[in-house]
């Protein structure tokens, strides 16, 4: 089994339905071929981690980059892994309206994204948070105002 960590830019800015059929694409396609992973949306920004069998995810990531919903697609890791760190599919992302997408099931908002799970090796967690990072953006700190 291996991952495969890859990053891209979308094309045009997804839209609600854009995303909702991306996710049935998804479910439908990755349950087929017992591919589970996590992906990312936020501007534009695409991150995505899937995990499979290797002669499932070298065909599979060469249509993902084929794929002409994004461009400038990058993989950033492809390596063995021991167990599976996303056991069931679900997606990330910065949603365009918060209401509408809190009820859709399989996405997460950025708030509630979970740390990485502890079966990524450490160098592949932290460029995990890397990814998310720059999807995402940085939080805001909060700063206590200057006296004056």
């Amino acid at each position: 089994m291996i991952h495969i960590i890859y990053i891209s830019r979308a094309v045009r800015p997804l839209s609600d339905q854009d995303l909702q059929s991306l996710l049935a694409q998804c479910r439908r396609d990755n349950e087929r071929h017992n591919v589970t992973g996590v992906l990312f949306y936020s501007h534009g920004n695409i991150a995505q981690l899937i995990e499979g069998e290797q002669e499932i995810l070298d065909p599979l990531f060469e249509r993902i980059a084929q794929d002409g919903r994004h461009s400038n697609v990058n993989k950033l890791i492809s390596k063995p892994i021991n167990a599976r760190s996303f056991p069931d599919w679900s997606m990330a992302f910065h949603p365009l309206e918060n209401s509408g997408f809190e009820t859709l099931q399989g996405f997460l908002l950025p708030a509630h994204i979970m740390p990485p799970p502890s079966s990524l090796t450490i160098a592949d967690a932290m460029l995990l948070d890397l990814v998310k990072l720059a999807v995402f953006g940085a939080e805001p700190v909060a700063t206590e105002p200057t006296q004056q």
